[in-house]
């Protein structure tokens, strides 16, 4: 039985450079590839994990296991070559042709892959980033090499063009803190106590307990004009948030709390009005009709 399974083994199937090609030879190449495939990204996911526990920062690791990936298929394919007897001289001129017509055709694939290392490596978008990119908000998933997976705050998720990022005006709000200034805006009616107006908005603003309070973050209110039906103001805040679904639900909440508070107050919250005065003497006639 050992013997037989030895024949069939080495039995050969077909002369390559001027080399018997046997079929154990023609199995091994098509599973070492399988299995050294498999290992290698066991071993990197394995590699990733262990980072990942040591808190080490996501983009780190992020880079570390594309290094690896690319490290690894290179030794797999040069292992390939070496287990068919394929000198790598034979591929001089054949990669130097790919090469050129590769360039002419996929300048936008290499463009994009050589972004995508320099985003990795610079780091001025890194996962958890909350950017805005042509007026589209959403915090970055994960960085590839070809391409940006960024999740909208509607939860859409987005693939974005690693060159885009790099060739166009993106808003990174969370590039060097995931600290986020917030506004509310009211108007009163003409008339109001206006310091009182600011009692009650910075109370307000300073009871919720994601405002910042810090110095130079703590809420402040501003008179801002004196308008055609009310008296402006605005209070200004900081939250420390990396999402922009965490800064309109305080900014709801202000709102919700100066609505009840004006009221307990008997502070008119103004609308738009108009007043109409007329000069000289106005007479009014009733016409009835008699039937």
């Amino acid at each position: 039985m050992f013997e037989q399974l030895k024949y069939w083994l080495n039995y050969p199937l077909f002369k390559f450079n001027e080399r018997v090609i046997t079929l154990i030879e023609v199995l091994a190449v098509p599973l070492w590839i399988i299995a050294s495939v498999w290992f290698s990204h066991f071993l990197i996911k394995l590699i990733g994990k262990r980072l990942t526990k040591k808190n080490k920062d996501p983009n780190i690791v992020h880079l570390v296991q594309r290094i690896l990936y690319v490290i690894a298929l290179a030794i797999i394919f040069m292992t390939t070559l070496s287990m068919v007897n394929v000198p790598i001289t034979a591929f001089a001129f054949l990669s130097g042709a790919i090469a050129i017509g590769f360039g002419f055709g996929a300048q936008n694939i290499i463009n994009n892959f050589i972004s995508g290392w320099i985003l990795m490596g610079e780091k001025p978008i890194r996962i958890g980033d909350f950017l805005e990119v042509e007026g589209v908000k959403g915090v970055v998933e994960e960085i590839n090499t070809r391409s940006t997976r960024i999740r909208r705050v509607d939860g859409v998720h987005m693939l974005i063009p690693n060159s885009k990022l790099l060739e166009n005006t993106v808003t990174n709000w969370t590039l060097r803190d995931k600290l986020v200034r917030g506004t509310v805006a009211v108007g009163v009616a003409y008339g109001t106590d206006c310091k009182k107006v600011k009692e009650i908005m910075l109370a307000v603003a300073n009871a919720q307990p994601e405002t910042l309070n810090e110095d130079g973050r703590a809420p402040l209110v501003f008179f801002q004009d004196f308008g055609d039906n009310s008296l402006l103001f605005e209070v200004y805040f900081w939250i420390n948030s990396q999402v922009e679904g965490g800064l309109r639900l305080v900014a709801s909440n202000i709102r919700f709390e100066l609505d009840e508070a004006f009221k307990a107050a008997d502070i008119t919250i103004a609308f738009p009005q108009r007043d109409i005065h007329l000069d000289g003497t106005l007479n009014i006639v009733n016409q009835q009709s008699n039937s």
